[in-house]
């Protein structure tokens, strides 16, 4: 299956006010390898093995493969897991007909909120909320397979004054 998905990162809180739920989510990588990355995902009471390919050039679409696996089934692959995990709280943003991921992260990552919008293609219409900020779809430092080894506290100040 193929996935198409814009990331942005996020300017303020704002969202918070328009988000139908939230889950709090638990990830780390059997492999973070550039070309696949294999995940494991607690997210609330489910679990979930992710296989994702190679971005294409623009980091809008790969493939992606996804099984809900038990809880039991995650905590044995979370101990095989290269080092870094990922702790964050997913909002869920309805506007229009669309769904915006909105992630805020926990640990070394703290202070990072990225929103996620998945289309039917790349340059699909959306509407973007003030609280949408700037687009960092396909800038690798933002993958969550990037984050778990090299985290955004380690990043520059001034990633969000970014033009």
């Amino acid at each position: 299956m193929q996935e198409i998905e814009r990331k942005f990162l996020v300017n303020n809180l704002d969202f918070k006010k328009e988000a139908s739920s939230s889950n709090t989510i638990r990830q780390a990588f059997i492999s973070r390898h550039p070309e696949r990355t294999v995940r494991v995902r607690q997210y609330g009471n489910r679990a979930f093995l992710t296989i994702k390919g190679k971005s294409s050039e623009d980091g809008t679409t790969r493939m992606e493969w996804e099984k809900e696996i038990t809880i039991a089934e995650a905590k044995q692959l979370f101990a095989v897991c290269e080092d870094g995990e990922i702790h964050k709280e997913r909002y869920l943003v309805q506007l229009e007909d669309f769904t915006f991921e909105v992630d805020e992260f926990f640990g070394e990552n703290k202070g990072l909120i990225i929103a996620e919008i998945e289309l039917s293609s790349a340059n699909q219409a959306f509407p973007k909320p003030a609280w949408l900020g700037k687009e960092v779809t396909g800038d690798v430092r933002f993958y969550n397979s990037q984050l778990s080894k090299n985290p955004f506290s380690g990043f520059s100040d001034e990633i969000y004054n970014i033009p």
